[in-house]
């Protein structure tokens, strides 16, 4: 089906070993969707993933190093600033899931530095079944079918196999955008074994009832869409695009308009609708804290330490800039805004460089873009698909660097 479906790279089943390392690629990214113990099928798919990898071929390019490096720094911090909480359990775990999480995205800027386009298939498609069983599983707790609104939904807002709606509708995401931009540049795209799949993720992110995910998602497809029309030559194909993105925003409004005749849905609506939720505001609202914070963590070197900033506060800061600061320390939050800033370098870099994935490199940034804006309302220090993106940009543009010095002067490759 998906060798059949898929407009981007769609490289084949050449031998044992690579039908191998696809479905390993394929298990590993669908395992995370399914994040409601720990430690989840991702923990297990990646050790996995890295072992046949390993025998498969990897290494690190030179952009990757400098993403490692930072995030070392950043993990460096988190020990610092662990030091006086040794005691803490969960302050100690939180740092060694951090430690790992840099090690996933180290993993994903190796991963595409040979075979790029077979393993990003494989990738794209465990992502996208991942997602839509999540997804699936949300849609059918949110309505409650056969009981299961108890397992897959939390406050009224589908959950699906994740403990926190924001995360299902943000882990949607980028299958969601990689199924819509094969929708706009395949011409043998078969739409029955695509469409289906996107219906199903619009539903995931929109009965996630989380503000970030459905403007992450909106602003990410609208990003995507426009880059990819920017990239294509072919008339009919930037056409298609506009044809594509007017009759998408067309079938989405009718969605939506359906959705909301359903009285608890339209309900549900109108109170996550609003730009401003009442614990946003107020000296001890979301954005209150942020101010009252700012001060004393400039006199803290060490920060409040990780995961003590509810302990001060009453709940997480709610963005990942001061937590960076709050749990890592001066040291861990400089590296990480360093971090942050050489990515949004990269990866607006990284789409104007020539690549034979550049489509999928598109995708990749179109997300994480938003994902980083998305940060200033929410901690995303510890979201698996962020260090996913992270590392497939940082990957990705070492990949572009080196196509372009083998072939300078040739056209860029979708």
């Amino acid at each position: 089906m998906s060798a059949r479906a898929d407009s981007l790279a769609s490289p084949g089943i050449r031998s044992f070993s690579q039908a191998t390392e696809w479905w390993v690629l394929w298990l590993f990214a669908l395992g995370g969707g399914f994040v409601l113990f720990e430690p989840s099928p991702y923990e297990l798919g990646f050790f996995l993933a890295l072992l046949v990898l390993l025998v498969g071929g990897m290494r690190l390019g030179s952009a990757g190093l400098f993403m490692t490096a930072l995030l070392a720094l950043f993990n460096i911090g988190g020990l610092f600033a662990l030091v006086p909480f040794l005691h803490d359990g969960d302050a100690v775990m939180f740092i060694a899931i951090s430690f790992y999480l840099a090690a996933t995205a180290t993993f994903f800027a190796s991963l595409v530095q040979n075979d790029a386009a077979y393993r990003l298939h494989a990738l794209k498609w465990g992502l996208v079944c991942g997602a839509t069983i999540a997804s699936c599983a949300g849609i059918l707790g949110y309505f409650d079918i056969a009981g299961l609104g108890g397992l897959f939904t939390l406050h009224g807002r589908a959950s699906g196999t994740f403990k926190d709606p924001n995360v299902l509708g943000t882990f949607v995401i980028l299958p969601l955008v990689l199924l819509a931009q094969a929708i706009l540049v395949s011409g043998r795209l078969r739409l029955r074994l695509i469409v289906p799949f996107t219906i199903i993720l619009f539903g995931g992110v929109f009965l996630s009832f989380s503000r970030g995910a459905w403007g992450h998602a909106v602003i990410s497809l609208a990003l995507m869409a426009g880059l990819t029309f920017l990239i294509m030559t072919d008339g009919r194909v930037r056409r298609r695009i506009i044809i594509l993105a007017i009759a998408g925003v067309c079938a989405l409004l009718a969605g939506l308009a359906a959705l909301l005749a359903i009285e608890e849905v339209r309900t549900m609506f109108e109170m996550r609708a609003a730009l401003v939720q009442h614990y946003d505001v107020g000296a001890t609202g979301r954005f209150g804290r942020f101010g009252r914070a700012i001060p004393e963590l400039l006199q803290m070197p060490n920060g409040y330490g990780p995961l003590q900033f509810r302990h001060v506060w009453v709940e997480d800061p709610h963005n990942v800039f001061i937590n960076a600061f709050a749990s890592y320390g001066w040291l861990g939050g400089m590296a990480y805004l360093g971090l942050i800033l050489a990515t949004l370098i990269i990866g607006w870099k990284m789409i104007a460089m020539r690549s034979p994935v550049k489509l999928y490199a598109i995708a990749v940034w179109s997300v994480l873009f938003v994902q980083i804006l998305q940060g200033m309302t929410i901690d995303t220090d510890h979201w698996r698909h962020f260090y996913l993106l992270l590392g497939l940009s940082w990957g990705l543009f070492d990949l572009a660097k080196r196509y372009q010095r083998a072939h300078p002067g040739s056209e860029a490759e979708g």
